[in-house]
């Protein structure tokens, strides 16, 4: 029987909700907000030029569930209350007016503040590297954290729960819990920033044991039918060289420890943006063909995903569902529509990613380049 390859433009889904292909914007910093975490008129554009471009799912950037030490950065956007909860809505209005899906990303720094001097953490351990995404302020060293104590487990749990609702309130589709790239669920994963002797530290059954709760606490808040996915990674923002201790074997402990909770689906991250480097094992393995061999979930791809080609062959060799684009898409918005019509797409422009360049910036980048000979 001939083999019917796929595609990055292959219509699919998540637990039954269809996607117009296998395309999605992966959530990336932008500190737009409001300094009271409000989405902005900004925001709103920004997002729906991703739909209007022919994604078929965006995932916003990290999103703070509440108050008190979730936040990592100023002007982050959050989802804890019911003003940010409606600047929120006006951002998934737009989207869906373009037929695409929208992924909210809840967020929960942990250690890793860049604005913060009072922290927690699954342990008091300093993080590595030194905070600043703003470069007009000098570098300086994280704060150490607090170690969790009971009420903060179910402070932060509690705070997860009330995000999800306020999305489902906004009307997004669904929620992606970020456990990835060093931030609070990471800390627990990862063994050196996590030095517990209770039941949320030791083994990886153990170490995943906070995140699975709070998934777990998140699916029954809300009805079915609402997404609920989690992202994770080897890479931090803090530590690009951070690798799984074990490598393969630890990616199919994690894997199988995760595949107990059935999440809708499983985003690994490239924090690098190099897939190659990042997600594949000397064995000629990877984190994403571990991850599909042993979850029933669907699995995302990042790193270096415009590489079509690339795309094309995790696709096919059955280590991907989906892909996630992140510079690309700021550099094209409308990169699905340029590459189905054969059309140039903007490259990639350094400062394009910068946190701090307001998106206004990013767009007169994208229209400079369209005029100039670089394009």
């Amino acid at each position: 029987m001939e083999t019917i390859s796929k595609t990055i433009f292959d219509a699919t889904e998540i637990r039954g909700r269809k996607l117009a292909n296998r395309l999605v914007v992966a959530p990336m910093t932008r500190v737009s907000a409001t300094a009271a975490g409000v989405p902005t008129q900004e925001m709103t554009d920004y997002y729906e030029a991703f739909a209007a471009g022919g994604f078929g799912m965006i995932i916003t950037e990290g999103t703070y569930t509440d108050a008190l030490f979730s936040k990592t950065n100023h002007h982050q956007p959050g989802i804890a209350n019911g003003e940010q909860m409606n600047g929120w809505k006006r951002v998934v209005t737009a989207v869906h007016r373009h037929h695409a899906l929208i992924i909210n990303q809840l967020m929960h720094g942990g250690a890793l503040s860049e604005r913060s001097e009072e922290t927690i953490a699954p342990s008091a351990v300093q993080p590595i590297g030194l905070r600043s995404t703003d470069s007009s302020v000098p570098a300086s060293a994280f704060p150490m954290p607090r170690a969790m104590e009971a009420e903060d487990f179910e402070h932060v749990k509690s705070g997860y729960v009330n995000a999800a609702l306020l999305a489902y309130e906004a009307g997004f589709d669904g929620v992606e819990l970020h456990a990835a790239n060093g931030y609070l669920f990471d800390q627990f994963i990862t063994p050196h920033t996590n030095l517990r002797t209770d039941e949320y530290g030791g083994d990886e059954r153990n170490r995943l044991r906070f995140l699975m709760e709070v998934y777990q606490a998140v699916k029954t808040a809300l009805p079915d039918g609402f997404i609920v996915g989690i992202r994770v990674s080897e890479s931090k923002v803090n530590d690009l060289a951070y690798r799984w201790p074990g490598g393969a074997d630890t990616a199919r402990r994690i894997f199988e420890v995760l595949a107990e909770i059935d999440p809708d689906y499983v985003h690994i991250a490239a924090e690098g943006g190099r897939w190659e480097r990042e997600c594949r094992y000397p064995d000629g393995t990877s984190s994403n063909s571990i991850a599909k061999s042993i979850l029933k979930s669907p699995v995302i791809a990042n790193g270096g995903m415009h590489d079509v080609a690339l795309a094309g062959t995790l696709l096919n060799s059955n280590a991907a569902d989906l892909v996630s684009i992140g510079r690309a898409a700021i550099a094209s918005p409308d990169w699905p529509k340029l590459m189905a019509a054969g059309e140039p797409v903007v490259p990639f422009f350094k400062e394009l990613i910068k946190p701090s360049l307001t998106l206004s910036h990013t767009r007169q980048v994208r229209e400079q380049c369209r005029e100039s000979a670089l394009c």
